[in-house]
């Protein structure tokens, strides 16, 4: 797909979901929004684990790093009395700016780890938000976080766009720009680097592929990726704290990446999907369960875990690729025994049979 045609595709996804909010309630654009948020988290963990062969544990950290930066950034914007665009649009560059700083530091602290090695480099720095956020509570808020002052919606249409439906729109821009960015990037000479690197890091190195700066490269633009997505998740929500960003919310990126197909920026979405509306399904169907209300408390939240988890053993053994490609499977098998119309033969024209002559004197 040639970069016009991308670019058009995308323009036209994005008007479509735009225009989608319209119809949908409030809370339901919030869900959009934050379905939003979370896909640029995991499609940047798509790139690094899926085409990259990076295990990470460690993209809540960079999503937090991307929520602080713009709380302080839109913060600082507010108290020096500046409104409008830049209020919103400043605040997402600082997002992704120090997301990818703390990208490129752990991309080279951790260009010769693999495996189990780097999955525990990157989960302590999950593990490490509480304590940094308690060290410099007085600029960062410490366990209470900081609240956030957003653009509220223009006045002009207030009396017809909610604030929900109003915050679902830069998300939705937003997502969609990191998509079309890291389609663009797998499809070029970076990704097919990024993939001689997985697939044989030795064998790539003797054909001439930068092994480390690869890595260092991946880590930085899937970090960047996590920013956008901690940065659209601050706006919305209002607020930045270490207790939205925690081991769970790390596990439960990668095990919507794997679900909705590790390798691949479609199964992104998919896996963001499921984030999103699993668990408020899985709450909503407890809480209409007739069970005490001990047993209520202890199901709320347990429960999405445990069907999570559950789905997670189900894709792993019988779809290994998620649903994107199971999805892809079927559309190539339904392609292969479509019933297709056969032309009937044609029949050659006549040709003219040779006379016997019949003059005399003639055998």
């Amino acid at each position: 797909m040639n970069p016009l045609k991308s670019l058009l595709l995308a323009a036209g996804a994005a008007a479509a979901l735009i225009s989608l909010t319209f119809g949908l309630e409030a809370f339901v654009s919030y869900q959009l929004a934050t379905v939003c948020a979370y896909l640029c988290a995991v499609a940047g963990l798509t790139v690094l684990t899926g085409s990259g062969g990076q295990l990470s544990l460690g993209q809540a950290a960079l999503m937090a790093c991307g929520a602080y930066s713009y709380a302080l950034c839109a913060n600082a914007l507010a108290e020096a009395g500046i409104e409008g665009p830049v209020l919103l649009l400043a605040p997402l560059a600082a997002a992704v700016l120090g997301a990818a700083l703390l990208g490129l530091v752990i991309g080279c602290a951790a260009g010769r780890l693999h495996g189990p090695y780097l999955a525990g480099f990157t989960l302590a720095l999950v593990v490490a938000i509480p304590a940094v956020t308690s060290t410099f509570s007085g600029l960062l808020g410490g366990d209470q976080g900081l609240w956030i002052t957003v653009e509220k919606r223009p006045a002009a249409l207030r009396g017809a766009v909610s604030n929900e439906q109003w915050q679902s729109w830069p998300a939705i821009l937003c997502a969609v720009a990191v998509m079309v960015v890291l389609n663009n990037l797998l499809r070029g000479r970076f990704g097919r680097q990024l993939r001689a690197v997985r697939d044989n890091d030795a064998a790539a190195s003797l054909s001439g592929v930068n092994v480390a700066r690869t890595k260092i490269i991946s880590f930085t633009v899937s970090a960047a990726a996590a920013g956008v997505g901690g940065g659209l998740l601050a706006y919305i929500t209002q607020s930045a704290s270490p207790g939205a960003y925690s081991l769970v919310l790390s596990l439960y990126l990668l095990m919507a990446a794997v679900i909705g197909g590790i390798g691949s920026l479609t199964g992104a979405v998919w896996g963001a999907l499921i984030m999103v509306f699993l668990p408020h399904s899985i709450n909503s169907l407890t809480a209409d369960l007739p069970v005490s209300a001990d047993m209520a408390q202890r199901l709320d939240g347990n429960l999405a875990i445990a069907v999570f988890g559950t789905i997670l053993i189900l894709v792993i053994l019988l779809a290994p690729r998620g649903i994107q490609g199971l999805l892809s499977a079927a559309a190539r098998k339904f392609r292969v025994t479509a019933p297709t119309a056969v032309p009937a033969p044609s029949t050659p024209p006549l040709q003219p049979q040779p006379q016997l002559s019949t003059t005399k004197g003639q055998p």
